[in-house]
C-alpha cells in the first residue's frame, strides 16, 4: 500500500487558481499511474485527471481541460493539480489515488485505484 496525503485545497473566487499536491510513501510511487478524483456534494466521485508513471502522458475529463494541468515529481514523489480559471461547479473534495498495479495502461478506472488521500475541499465563490 502507498500513503497519500493531499494539501492545497482552500477558497477561492471564481478565475482564480489554486494548486493541490499529493505526498505519497511507502511504495515505489514512480511504478505507478496516478489520477485526481473529485466528488461533490450529491454527486458521485469523478476522475480530473490521469498521468502515466513516467508523467510523460496525461489524461484530462473533458470538464476541466485547458484549465487544470496534472504533473508528478517522482524524485520528490510528489504529485500536483494545477487548476487555473476555476468556476463554482469545480467545488468538491478532491483525492488524490494510486493505482493497485504497476506499470498501468489505457483508460483511468476508479475501481483500479487501490490507495486514496483523506481528501482536500475546494470551494469556488462566484
Amino acid at each position: 500500500q502507498v500513503q497519500l496525503v493531499e494539501s492545497g485545497g482552500g477558497l477561492v473566487q471564481a478565475g482564480g487558481s489554486l494548486r493541490l499536491s499529493c505526498a505519497a510513501s511507502g511504495r515505489t510511487f514512480s511504478s505507478y499511474r496516478m489520477g485526481w478524483f473529485r466528488q461533490a456534494p450529491g454527486k458521485e466521485r469523478e476522475i480530473v485527471a490521469g498521468i502515466s508513471w513516467s508523467g510523460r502522458t496525461t489524461y484530462y475529463a473533458d470538464s476541466v481541460k485547458g484549465r487544470f494541468t496534472i504533473s508528478r515529481d517522482n524524485a520528490e514523489n510528489t504529485m500536483y493539480l494545477h487548476m487555473n480559471n476555476l468556476k463554482p461547479e469545480d467545488t468538491a473534495v478532491y483525492y488524490c489515488a494510486a493505482e493497485g498495479f504497476q506499470f498501468g495502461s489505457g483508460s483511468y478506472l476508479s475501481s483500479n485505484f487501490g490507495s486514496w488521500g483523506q481528501g482536500t475541499q475546494v470551494t469556488v465563490s462566484s
